[in-house]
C-alpha cells in the first residue's frame, strides 16, 4: 500500500512504444468508399457504389451497409442535378456578373455536404455507434490529379473520431 502514491518514471522511448500501440488498436485503417459516379460537382461525386467493402465482413450486415449507401445516393440524386444546372448557369453567366453567378451553386453544393453529414450522423447514432464503428464525409486528395474529393470513410472503432 506505501507504493500506492510512489510515481515511477517511464523512459521516453517506452513511452512512445505504448502511445504506437495504442494507436494502431485503436485507429486502424479507415475504409474508404469513393464516388462512382460520372459527375462531380466541387469534388462531390453523384453517387458511392454500394457493393459491400470485404474489410468490413462480420462488422456490419451487407444489407445495412446498402441500405446506409442507398440513403446518401438518394440525398444525392435529390441534390446534385440542381447543382449541376446552377452551375452550367453560373459559368455562362460568369462574365456578366463577375463570378457571383457561381455562389448559388457553391451554397447548394455546401448545403448538400450538410445533409450528408447530418445522415450519416443519424446513420452513426442509429446503428454504426453500437457496432464500434463511425461514418464520415472527408475532403482527400484524389490520387490521379490535384483536385480535391469527398469520400465517405469508415473507421472500425468509434476511437478514431
Amino acid at each position: 500500500m506505501a507504493d500506492f502514491d510512489t510515481i515511477y518514471e517511464l523512459e521516453e522511448e517506452d513511452e512512445r512504444i505504448v502511445c504506437e500501440e495504442h494507436l494502431v488498436r485503436y485507429c486502424p485503417e479507415p475504409v474508404v468508399m469513393r464516388g462512382a459516379g460520372h459527375i462531380t460537382v466541387f469534388g462531390l461525386n453523384n453517387k458511392f457504389d454500394t457493393e459491400f467493402p470485404s474489410v468490413l465482413t462480420g462488422k456490419v450486415a451487407p444489407e445495412e451497409f446498402k441500405t446506409s449507401i442507398n440513403r446518401v445516393n438518394a440525398c444525392l440524386r435529390k441534390n446534385l442535378p440542381v447543382n449541376v444546372k446552377w452551375l452550367l448557369c453560373g459559368c455562362l453567366c460568369c462574365c456578366c456578373t463577375v463570378g457571383c453567378s457561381l455562389w448559388p451553386v457553391i451554397c447548394l453544393n455546401k448545403r448538400t455536404r450538410r445533409s450528408i453529414q447530418k445522415l450519416l450522423e443519424w446513420e452513426n447514432n442509429r446503428l454504426y455507434h453500437k457496432l464500434g464503428l463511425h461514418w464520415k464525409l472527408s475532403k482527400r486528395k484524389c490520387e490521379s490529379n490535384n483536385m480535391m474529393e469527398f469520400v465517405s470513410l469508415s473507421f472500425p472503432g468509434v476511437n478514431c473520431k
